[in-house]
């Protein structure tokens, strides 16, 4: 059976090169004739080879993209795309996220808790000389006892 299919496939290849490349006929032609000949033969053999090296570039491509993603289904990591910065506001926030049911605008500010600081009780600054003068002598210290019983 192989060998059966090499001897069609070579009959194949045969017929379809007779098909494709006529036959050259050489008996008769001069020398700058041969050389047009061959010149118009390496041209088309140029423009083959560039065809066909174009093919397979693409198709190593192609298997090279198709592996890379085989791979990363099999990683279970999918990449992912750069995303960009998007400035926008609550309400076109909340508008895209909710649809169109919600009308009302948003104020973030207005549900806020207010604190009101209190004022802490500051003592009064005074003076210290006139405080060291009061307390010196006898009177102050009398001062300083009764205020402590």
């Amino acid at each position: 059976m192989l060998t059966t299919e090499k001897e069609d496939k070579q009959r194949e290849r045969e017929n379809t090169l007779s098909e494709r490349v006529p036959s050259l006929q050489l008996s008769g032609l001069s020398i700058q004739d041969l050389q047009a000949l061959c010149r118009d033969l390496h041209q088309k053999i140029d423009v083959v080879d560039e065809e066909r090296y174009d093919i397979s570039a693409k198709v190593t491509k192609n298997v090279k993209e198709d592996l890379n993603i085989k791979i990363t289904e099999l990683r279970g990591k999918m990449k992912r795309p750069a995303l960009k910065r998007v400035k926008i506001s609550a309400d076109a926030m909340l508008g895209a996220l909710l649809g169109s049911k919600v009308k009302e605008s948003v104020d973030f500010k207005a549900n806020l808790k207010t604190v009101k600081k209190e004022d802490e009780k500051k003592e009064e600054v005074t003076d210290w000389r006139k405080n060291v003068e009061a307390m010196s002598g006898m009177e102050g210290r009398k001062k300083l006892f009764d205020a402590g019983q």
